[in-house]
Parts: C-alpha cells; sequence; structure tokens
C-alpha cells in the first residue's frame, strides 16, 4: 500500500508548516502553495495534516 497525500490548494495559506515538518520531503512550495512532490516518501506519519493550520492535508492509503 501506498500514502497519498492531497493539498487543498483553496485552503493551503503558504505558510510552509507542512513542508517544513515532513521528515520525508514529501512536500515542497510549488507556487505559493504545497505539493507533494515525493509521495512515493510519505510514511503516512500525518505529520503535515497536524501542523496544517487550515485544514487543507489529507493524508490516506491507496
Amino acid at each position: 500500500m501506498a500514502w497519498v497525500v492531497e493539498i487543498d490548494t483553496d485552503k493551503c495559506n503558504g505558510d510552509e508548516e507542512c513542508v517544513n515538518a515532513c521528515p520525508s520531503q514529501v512536500l515542497e512550495m510549488v507556487d505559493g502553495k504545497a505539493d507533494p512532490v515525493n509521495m512515493e516518501e510519505c510514511l503516512g506519519c500525518e505529520t503535515c495534516v497536524e501542523v496544517c493550520t487550515e485544514g487543507a492535508i489529507t493524508v490516506f492509503e491507496n
């Protein structure tokens, strides 16, 4: 099973908290928003979800 990270770009405020918190460097900033560019590295720890004050991130198993 692989982990899927979805970002609701309408909710993302671009504060980079999730990018900085991710232990696997799954997320990068693209055009001022978080983007899961290395999703295959996701551990499913949901640290990004926990630090996102806007509730813009969802992590689930595929």
